[in-house]
């Protein structure tokens, strides 16, 4: 079990790692709950070269102009122009990876899945989405869970889970390309046949096994959000109705103020305008 996970998804691949994650290009924020990081791609800038280069020319400007004032003041020319020159090449680099979409580097090292499939890539979604909803109950539910123990579970499920969604991958992929192979012509009882059937009942197995495991974890995971949503609802509900009896409670003890009958008058009075202004009506006709 990881001590950490640092989760990426970029248009191309999901990246569960152990490790901390690097982009090759793009922008991106880090959220980090407990041992668990997500690392959520930003949105490209959108700056294409004709707006990189506008800016790298301001700044070269800015950059020349303060090179002048200390160099006047005596320092060595090459020191401010070497530190121009990096300055606007860092900025120029950021920049440009900041106009591309979000891409991770997949580290190097054991322990890091990386999800291609879109069916794959979709399940350990949900999952991690799930795994905020359970992480969300936790304030409510002090002295009930141990936070530091409930977070090393949470994780170690997540982990597990990567590494099965792998195996089913890979198991997807293999199924495919052996129900691709064409045995029409070939003798049912040939060696190369009776292997190919043997392997293609193999991978439809470990397929069934990993579907199994994998489902396992997701009820888990789903079994373990809804109590605690439940309980915290439950919760909500008994003070709206403690509150509730105590404003009762206080309204059953104040005496009813006596009616003055000022509603019955006023809609009486009301209904007599309104005769009258038909009345009157009525004679102007005439």
């Amino acid at each position: 079990m990881p001590a950490e996970l640092h989760i990426g998804m970029d248009a191309e691949k999901t990246v569960i790692s152990p490790y901390a994650l690097r982009l090759r290009t793009g922008r991106a924020v880090r959220h980090s709950a407990g041992s668990m990081t997500e690392v959520v791609p930003l949105d490209p800038s959108g700056a294409d070269r004709a707006a990189r280069v506008a800016s790298a020319s301001r700044l070269s400007l800015a950059l020349i102009s303060v090179s002048a004032v200390l160099y006047a003041v005596g320092v060595p020319w090459w020191l401010p122009l070497a530190a121009s020159l990096a300055a606007v090449a860092a900025v120029w680099q950021r920049q440009y990876r900041a106009a591309h979409a979000a891409s991770f580097e997949i580290p190097a090292g054991e322990g890091v899945h990386v999800l291609r499939a879109e069916q794959e890539r979709a399940v350990f979604r949900r999952a991690v989405g799930v795994s905020r909803r359970i992480r969300r109950t936790w304030p409510g539910l002090p002295g009930m869970i141990d936070p530091e123990l409930a977070d090393r579970s949470l994780t170690g499920a997540l982990d597990e889970l990567g590494g099965l969604l792998v195996r089913r991958q890979e198991l997807r992929r293999l199924r495919a390309e052996i129900a691709g192979v064409r045995d029409q012509d070939v003798p049912a009882d040939s060696p190369a046949v009776l292997a190919l059937a043997a392997q293609r009942e193999r991978a439809d197995q470990l397929w069934r096994e990993t579907g199994g495991q994998a489902n396992r974890i997701l009820r888990s995971l789903d079994r373990t959000a809804l109590a605690g949503e439940a309980f915290l609802r439950e919760r909500e509900i008994g003070e709206t109705a403690r509150q509730a009896e105590l404003v009762l409670s206080g309204l059953a003890d104040q005496h009813p103020a006596p009616v003055d009958g000022a509603g019955p008058e006023l809609a009486d009075r009301t209904a007599a305008v309104i005769t009258a202004y038909r009345e009157l009506a009525a004679t102007g006709q005439h």
